[in-house]
């Protein structure tokens, strides 16, 4: 329906134009035809005004996970941080408090990723938190 509704209004559009072009109505009623404003209609997005203005029912959250991967090894990783910070300066002074490796990961879909290895979920939740990068409330932990 959205297909034939766009090809209905491109036709006006067309008609309206050539007839005014071509001279075949009187000014007045060209004047008349000329103001006419087509929309054509596009995806609506109706929480695009929430995201724009932060309000409070949208938040951002930061999604700390974690991965099993093989036997009892584990990978805990941090997704969703604000944009400003450095990863890599995170990442740095989290590997230096908790003492295990990890590594920040650029994905198309889900943007920076921090990578840490073992179950760090508690421990990079309390650090952000003590840190004043992110509030309690806005992270959400996940896993079993």
């Amino acid at each position: 329906m959205f297909v034939v509704h766009t090809c209905i209004q491109s036709l006006l559009l067309r008609v309206l134009l050539s007839s005014v072009l071509s001279n075949r109505y009187s000014s007045h009623q060209a004047k008349y035809m000329v103001e006419l404003e087509f929309q054509i209609p596009g995806a609506f997005d109706p929480f695009i005004e929430a995201k724009d203005t932060g309000a409070p029912g949208v938040k951002e959250y930061v999604h700390i996970r974690i991965q099993q991967r093989n036997g009892k090894k584990k990978l805990t990783t941090v997704q969703g941080l604000p944009r400003e910070f450095s990863y890599e300066k995170i990442l740095k002074a989290v590997k230096k408090e908790f003492c295990c490796n990890g590594n920040v990961v650029h994905d198309k879909e889900l943007g920076e990723v921090i990578q840490l290895q073992g179950d760090q979920r508690k421990n990079v939740q309390n650090f952000l938190v003590n840190a004043g990068l992110v509030k309690k409330e806005h992270i959400k932990i996940h896993g079993f």
